[in-house]
């Protein structure tokens, strides 16, 4: 692989801001985002990249390639949870197996959107279906690992601890960032086909100042990884092991996947950043609604406090070495 793509991914402003939230922790600086800003920029980037999605999917229509990944997707967020489970079981018990496995079978949208800067940085381009791809990932993975539960603890549980399905089903999939990316999605891809001057209006909003905000938010996940770091004593080398390895494993499935879908590199790249990252949002509040018995020091640790910093930092640029080493370049 060639490690000038680390190189080249370190040094982006998105990550090196990503360092200055970290470092400002190990250094007891003061320094912090007020707490409602960080949720507000979140909603701002899910806003964006949906509505964008939408917009390059008004552009290319549902043919080609875009069912055929969607439908690849919603496998991968089944099979992954199912395949963390089983590794996860040679040490834990069931509830913070299913928890964990939900979490990585899950997406991170701020890794998504890393990738799509990566992709831009380098000059790599990629398809705006593939927010599709992401919003519909989210939700499976939670409902597996409720499965998971129910089927592999029903002596320890107690009886009166019962599933409310319809509160569940609404969580998974109805939660607030699967809801806005779905509803971006819409209003860009409409606003495409029948409103091409709303199009023109919005893109300084979704466009120029989109980086910048890229970059706060990260500055803010700097600082909550680094205040995680010491959950990590209560996750073992094991989980620690496991939140490295078990990201490159997905990806390597992603990869082959993509390449048997026939993805170019671009949309390669982010259907295994997908694959390869995991929820630190949506699952944990999931889980802690419907499985308390999990140890909420796990799911979060690793995911935020190890998974997510490699994928930012590590991660996107090894996988777009697997990428074009595993899938062969067009023409």
């Amino acid at each position: 692989m060639d490690t000038s793509l680390i190189l080249q991914n370190v040094l982006t402003p998105p990550v090196l801001f990503f360092f200055l939230g970290t470092i400002s922790v190990f250094l007891k600086s003061d320094l912090e985002i007020p707490a409602p800003l960080p949720k507000l920029f979140s909603l701002y980037l899910l806003l964006a990249i949906g509505f964008k999605g939408g917009l390059e999917l008004q552009k290319s229509g549902m043919g080609g390639p875009v069912l055929p990944t969607v439908c690849a997707s919603i496998l991968m967020s089944l099979l992954i949870p199912l395949i963390c489970f089983v590794v996860l079981r040679l040490k834990l018990n069931v509830f913070n197996s299913a928890a964990i496995a939900a979490a990585y079978g899950s997406i991170s949208a701020v890794t998504f959107i890393t990738a799509e800067s990566f992709l831009e940085s380098q000059s790599i381009p990629f398809d705006g279906f593939m927010v599709a791809a992401l919003a519909i990932m989210e939700s499976p993975a939670i409902i597996v690992g409720l499965l998971l539960v129910k089927l592999g603890a029903p002596k320890e549980r107690p009886i009166e601890r019962k599933m409310r399905w319809k509160e569940i089903l609404h969580e998974s999939m109805l939660n607030g960032s699967v809801y806005l990316l779905l509803g971006s999605l819409l209003i860009g891809l409409l606003t495409g086909a029948f409103n091409p001057s709303g199009v023109a209006k919005m893109q300084p909003f979704t466009g120029k100042i989109f980086y910048g905000v890229e970059c706060f938010f990260l500055l803010d996940m700097g600082i909550v990884a680094a205040q995680r770091l010491p959950s990590l004593k209560k996750a073992g080398s094991f989980l620690i092991g496991f939140a490295v390895l078990m990201p490159i494993f997905n990806a390597l499935i992603g990869v082959f996947v993509a390449r048997a879908l026939g993805l170019q590199p671009g949309n390669a790249l982010l259907f295994t950043v997908l694959c390869a990252s995991a929820s630190y949002l949506a699952v944990p509040t999931a889980m802690r609604m419907t499985v308390p018995e999990a140890k909420s020091s796990y799911y979060i640790s690793t995911t935020l406090g190890v998974t997510f910093p490699f994928n930012v930092v590590v991660g996107i640029p090894v996988y777009m070495g697997l990428v074009n080493n595993l899938i062969p370049t067009p023409g």
